[in-house]
């Protein structure tokens, strides 16, 4: 560390932790995560056979829809979590650059609903649309996996195993 160079913030503070850990929007966000990916993956698949062969738009169009919902019940229980974690709604600091990211997606999807509900898009458009927001989410499920990620090597650096641990 150079001279002015300040120690990184750890993601977690003890009493941080200790919320997370209690906290029941911890597992609602675990289950929910994988469930949104795998409504993603049906809906991708859906979207660009859409695309490609002009088939499936209305099923393609249902599975974005259903995708944006399972993304506003991660969002609101995200900002839930965060709150009682972090004692803030969003922008708590270790998260801060995943919360700016979320914001996109949700934009995006959001969208994505406005135009399917108003017909401001064509059928190609539409789904053109849907894959914007899908690579943003990609983006974002990239920048929550590898904030995981950091959780989990940061509580294995700073666990200070028990002596009757040591000893098994």
């Amino acid at each position: 560390m150079g001279p002015g160079d300040q120690p990184a913030r750890p993601l977690y503070t003890p009493a941080e932790r200790q919320r997370r850990d209690s906290s029941p929007w911890t597992l609602v966000q675990g289950v929910l995560a994988p469930v949104q990916f795998l409504i993603f993956l049906v809906s991708l698949a859906l979207v660009l056979r859409a695309l490609a062969t002009g088939q499936g738009q209305e099923a393609a169009e249902a599975s974005v829809v259903v995708k944006t919902l399972a993304l506003y019940a991660i969002m609101i229980t995200g900002s839930i979590w965060e709150k009682a974690v972090f004692g803030r709604w969003l922008f708590a600091p270790a998260f801060y650059w995943e919360d700016v990211v979320s914001m996109l997606v949700l934009a995006l999807h959001t969208a994505y609903l406005a135009a399917l509900g108003t017909s401001a898009l064509g059928n190609q458009a539409l789904l053109i649309l849907a894959l914007a927001a899908y690579a943003t989410y990609v983006i974002n499920a990239g920048q929550f996996l590898l904030k995981l990620r950091a959780a989990r090597l940061e509580g294995a650096s700073t666990h200070q195993p028990h002596f009757a641990e040591a000893l098994s």
